[in-house]
């Protein structure tokens, strides 16, 4: 589920092994790339933490992060 956390979205994420974490990242950058939206994350073994929101918007969370959070459910 993701939660308001200092002016962005964010999100854990558990997965069986760092493969799988990694094929995770793979998937989420090609959306990312696609939107011209990169998230900030963070990944450790087979544990990810997405943070979602717009640099340009003073830090803040625009429409386009829920759309990100919602591609990524």
């Amino acid at each position: 589920m993701w939660t308001e956390v200092n002016n962005s979205l964010h999100r854990k994420f558990e997965f069986k092994d760092f493969s799988e974490a990694f094929a995770f990242m793979t998937r989420v950058a090609m959306i990312a790339e696609k939107m011209d939206h990169h998230p900030r994350w963070t990944n450790v073994s087979n544990g990810h933490q997405m943070f979602l929101q717009t640099v340009a918007c003073k830090n803040s969370i625009q429409f386009i992060n829920r759309v990100f959070a919602h591609s990524n459910q």
